[in-house]
């Protein structure tokens, strides 16, 4: 997935303590409804997921919590353990990037639990909320597949983005 370019606006994070990943939706991100795909929803927040957290390439911009080399050959995997979303309104497909908001709603001594609202472009006049999600994603080692402790620049990087963990509608 790529961003449309210069009018887009960055990765920041906002007054509201969030990190904002703008995303652009691919017209295939659509199904038979005419709306983004539960599949496509998890590529779309697995792509926010690596633009925060992992560094980029030498030269290229990214936001400060952006502290993951990637690659087994850096020694260390990032798991998916557990995801979690609340849809709230179907995504249709739009010109505008959608606008991921993520925060941390936890940081264990080997696990992070990503939280995240996927809204559409705020410069829309109706900026509507279209899910909710979580994420834990764990660190192991790639030799052993044994749990790896956040360091000491992963957790002075995401405890400033450290906010109330999503609670879920149960029916």
């Amino acid at each position: 997935m790529q961003t449309s370019g210069a009018a887009e606006p960055l990765e920041h994070i906002g007054e509201d303590g969030r990190l904002h990943i703008p995303i652009q939706l691919r017209w295939g991100d659509l199904d038979a409804f005419n709306h983004v795909n539960n599949t496509a929803m998890l590529k779309l927040l697995e792509e926010a997921r690596v633009r925060a957290f992992w560094k980029p390439a030498p030269g290229e911009s990214a936001p400060p919590t952006a502290v993951l080399d990637s690659g087994v050959s850096f020694g260390m995997l990032t798991l998916i353990a557990r995801q979690e979303i609340e849809y709230l309104a179907p995504v249709p497909y739009q010109r505008h990037p959608l606008d991921i908001q993520m925060w941390f709603g936890k940081l264990g001594g080997s696990s992070i639990e990503v939280c995240y609202e996927v809204r559409s472009d705020p410069a829309v006049e109706q900026h509507a909320l279209y899910a909710r999600a979580t994420t834990v994603v764990v660190l192991v080692d790639a030799a052993s597949g044994n749990p790896v402790r956040l360091t000491p620049e992963m957790r002075a990087a995401w405890e400033p983005l450290i906010g109330e963990p999503l609670e879920y509608r149960r029916r």
